[in-house]
C-alpha cells in the first residue's frame, strides 16, 4: 500500500518524510481494517519523527493519529456489520493493566504503531466510531484535537455555559477546538498569540477578545477582558513562558488545565495564589470512547465545524509537514486519500 512515512530520525522532519509503498496490512483479532479517506497531522507527527524519549520507534515509520475511512476488512470477533461503515478512530488505545487504575496505559496509534497516513490502516472494533455519511475531511480534521478539547473543557475543567474561557496559543488544532466549543457553550472567549495575523483569523472566527502575547505577562490584559475577575478555565498547551500569566488570569475557583507543555515543562507557579484563590491546576490528555462520542456529536450535528487550514494530496504530505513545522498553520493539515 501507499504511505507517507518517516524514513529516519532527525530534526527537520519533513526531509525524512517520504510517499512511498509500505507492506500490506491485515487486521488483528478485534480489529477493523480502514480504507483511509482522509488522515490530518498533529504536532504529534513531528515529535514521532524526531524521536520521542523511552520509545524505540522503527524507521520507516506511518505516523498519524487522526483518521476516517471506510471499514473494508475485520479481525476475528469482530462483528462484519462493520464492514462498509465510515469510521472516526480514537487513536487513544487502553491497555488494560492488572491492579491499575483505567487509561494509565496507552498505546497510540501513528505514536507506538503504524499509524493512520496511509492507504489504509487498523485500529480496535473498540476505538472506531459510525460517522454515517459525515464528511471525511471534516471527520480526520475533528477527530484528536476536539476530542482533546472536550475533555480538558467539560471532564476536566467542568465548563458552564456562560463561564469566561481563556485559549493560549491559538492557531493549533486543540486551541481552535477549545475556541469552537467555548462558542458553542455561549462563552466569552479570550486568547492569545504571540503572531496578530493569527489573532485577525481568530476575530474573523468570532473571539471575543484577543490579546497579543509580546512575551511578558498578558494577565492584566486578560483580566481587562473580565472586569477584573479572571476567567473560570484557561486551556494551555504551552506551559514555560505562559505559566504563570495563566495562573494570574484565573478567577477565583478558576481551573487552568494543561494538555502539553511545548514551550517548558518546568516555569515557576505561584502556590499562595493557587490556596488563597482555591484555583485548581488540572493535567488532561486524549479521552476515551464516551467523550468521542460526545464531542463528534457537536460536528455530525452540525455545531462545531473544525477549521481546516489546507488538504493536500498525499503524495505532498512533505509540504504538510513542512508547514507545520515552521508553524505557518491556522487549523489542520488534512490528506486527501479518495483519489
Amino acid at each position: 500500500m501507499r504511505a507517507l512515512a518517516i524514513t529516519a530520525q532527525g530534526d527537520p522532519v519533513a526531509p525524512n518524510t517520504v510517499f512511498t509503498d509500505m507492506p500490506d496490512i491485515e487486521p488483528g483479532p478485534g480489529d477493523v481494517r480502514v480504507h483511509t479517506e482522509a488522515s490530518a497531522f498533529n504536532h504529534l507527527d513531528l515529535w514521532v519523527g524526531r524521536g520521542l524519549p523511552g520509545i524505540e520507534t522503527n524507521y520507516p515509520h506511518i505516523s498519524g493519529s487522526d483518521g476516517c475511512g471506510i471499514v473494508d476488512a475485520v479481525g476475528e470477533n469482530v462483528d462484519d456489520a462493520w464492514l462498509g461503515k465510515r469510521v472516526v478512530v480514537n487513536a487513544a488505545v487502553e491497555q488494560p493493566q492488572s491492579g491499575k487504575p483505567a487509561g494509565r496505559n496507552i498505546v497510540m496509534l501513528g505514536e507506538h504503531t503504524n499509524g493512520t497516513h496511509a492507504e489504509s490502516f487498523c485500529a480496535p472494533a473498540t476505538n472506531v466510531l459510525n460517522i454515517g455519511d459525515t464528511d471525511p475531511m471534516q471527520a480526520a480534521a475533528f477527530g484528536l484535537s476536539h476530542l482533546t478539547a472536550w475533555r480538558m473543557m467539560v471532564t476536566k475543567g467542568q465548563l458552564q455555559r456562560g463561564d469566561f474561557v481563556l485559549i493560549t496559543g491559538i492557531g493549533g488544532g486543540t486551541a481552535l477546538a477549545a475556541l469552537g466549543i467555548a462558542r458553542h457553550f455561549e462563552c466569552t472567549t479570550i486568547v492569545t498569540s504571540r503572531h496578530q495575523w493569527k489573532l485577525d483569523r481568530a476575530i474573523e472566527l468570532g473571539v471575543d477578545h484577543a490579546v497579543l502575547d509580546e512575551g511578558g505577562d498578558f494577565s492584566r490584559a486578560v483580566r481587562a477582558a473580565t472586569g477584573k475577575r479572571g476567567v473560570d478555565v484557561c486551556i494551555d498547551s504551552i506551559g514555560g513562558p505562559v505559566h504563570h500569566a495563566c495562573i494570574k488570569s484565573l478567577a477565583r475557583s478558576g481551573r487552568l488545565v494543561l494538555c502539553g507543555c511545548t514551550a517548558g515543562a518546568n516555569p515557576p507557579t505561584d502556590l499562595a495564589r493557587l490556596f488563597w484563590n482555591q484555583q485548581s491546576i488540572l493535567g488532561s490528555t486524549m479521552g476515551d470512547m464516551q467523550e468521542m462520542a460526545s464531542s463528534m456529536a457537536l460536528l455530525m450535528g452540525g455545531d462545531v465545524t473544525p477549521v481546516i487550514d489546507q488538504v493536500y494530496a498525499p503524495g505532498d504530505g512533505g509540504q504538510a509537514v513542512s508547514r507545520l513545522e515552521a508553524g505557518e498553520q491556522f487549523g489542520k493539515l488534512v490528506l486527501d486519500w479518495r483519489e
